[in-house]
């Protein structure tokens, strides 16, 4: 059986497990959705509005990390992105908790602050690798669509500036941790806590490698350029950017 993947092809959590299933060789069809209009589907399987889910042989996966422990079941333990030794998966699981509870939110946060003023670049963005319909429907009710996104996620100026600065607080913990020149987070090997930084972290970078986001820099507002220009001049940037360059393209 080829597993079905629902997302939002843009999505940060969506990437981060796509990676994982893209690593694991597992064959999938990915069907892509515009914010909002991928309820309907997402119901439909799960009764949740919240992508991605990973339908597979034995059910359906509703969240990012459960489809990482799936896909790690399948692999061989030097191949897991969850370590069999205890210490070091208990880092591990520290490290992806923390960045699917802060970082994340707060890279879409930043994100759409900016693109939900900037009409052109988020057809461009959320329109790509979905249903032609859908981004007629963007393009046509992107004020509402806008406007509900703005509640949703509770998008102001000010919050926007709260979770810039979280941003910058996880880069700098990071940018700490790999100080004494590890390749990794944790241990000599890729693992589910580079996954997570780095996937959740691209919004904000626009790396090379994303098999998605293929947006220039330049595109965007001035105050957007200055957000992506100064996390990818951080250790941490650099860090994520190489894992996308190097481990994600590969």
């Amino acid at each position: 059986m080829t597993w079905t993947f629902i997302t939002i092809p843009a999505s940060h959590y969506c990437d981060k497990a796509r990676w994982a299933l893209d690593r694991a060789g597992i064959a999938y069809v990915e069907h892509g959705h515009v914010p909002l209009l991928h309820w309907r589907e997402a119901l439909k399987q799960r009764g949740t509005r919240t992508v991605p889910i990973l339908v597979h042989d034995g059910g359906v996966a509703t969240d990012s990390t459960d489809i990482l422990h799936l896909i790690d079941a399948q692999l061989p333990a030097e191949r897991r992105l969850f370590p069999v030794d205890p210490e070091l998966r208990a880092q591990v699981e520290a490290w992806e908790d923390r960045f699917d509870k802060s970082l994340g939110p707060a890279t879409r946060r930043v994100v759409y602050h900016h693109l939900l003023i900037d009409k052109p670049l988020m057809v461009d963005v959320l329109g790509a690798n979905t249903p032609p319909h859908e981004v007629t429907i963007l393009k046509v009710c992107f004020p509402l669509i806008a406007r509900l996104m703005r509640r949703g996620m509770n998008i102001t100026p000010q919050k926007a500036a709260q979770s810039r600065e979280k941003l910058h607080a996880i880069f700098a913990d990071v940018g700490a941790a790999l100080a004494d020149g590890r390749r990794y987070l944790v241990g000599d090997r890729l693992t589910a806590a580079d996954v997570a930084f780095a996937a959740l972290a691209s919004p904000m970078l626009l790396p090379d490698g994303h098999p998605k986001l293929h947006v220039a820099p330049e595109r965007g507002s001035a105050a957007m350029q200055a957000d992506i220009a100064a996390l990818r001049a951080t250790p941490a940037g650099q860090f994520a950017l190489r894992l996308y360059r190097e481990e994600r393209a590969a």
